[in-house]
């Protein structure tokens, strides 16, 4: 069901504490509920007291939900580079600690990278596994639905 009405039906039955989050894991704001679409909600459907939380997982109203849920959590990169490729930039902000510089790069054109979950990374420094001490992230990347170069 939609966003807004699924939340409308939530509240309408006692419960009020709604969050929603993009299941394709992009980290994309639900701005406009209307928008977006539910594939899952934890807990699931059932008897619940109405002080639960209830979180949903939405895509935008074009696209297919995933099989599993993509963006319940996001990992914290911690002390090791994780393996970032085909992450949005959004994501990958998230996951790394709050002081990482980034340079992040259109690797197809030259375009500038304004809405970062609309880019999936392609290519990545340092590489995967490698310590974090500090140094700038670097990102090469294209819009979600082209290929990588």
């Amino acid at each position: 069901m939609g966003l807004q009405a699924a939340q409308d039906r939530a509240q309408a039955a006692g419960f009020h504490l709604l969050h929603s989050h993009d299941a394709l894991g992009r980290s994309r704001s639900q701005i406009d509920d209307r928008n977006w679409k539910v594939c899952s909600q934890a807990p699931a459907a059932g008897q619940q007291p109405t002080g639960t939380t209830v979180d949903m997982a939405a895509v935008k109203l074009d696209e297919q939900c995933p099989a599993t849920d993509q963006g319940g959590s996001t990992p914290q990169a911690g002390s090791v580079m994780p393996d970032v490729k085909g992450k949005s930039v959004a994501a990958v902000r998230d996951m790394m600690p709050k002081n990482t510089s980034f340079s992040v790069k259109d690797a197809a054109q030259s375009r500038m990278v304004l809405v970062e979950s609309n880019w999936q990374v392609c290519s990545q420094g340092p590489a995967a596994g490698t310590a974090l001490n500090g140094q700038p992230v670097t990102l090469g990347v294209v819009k979600f639905g082209e290929a990588c170069p």
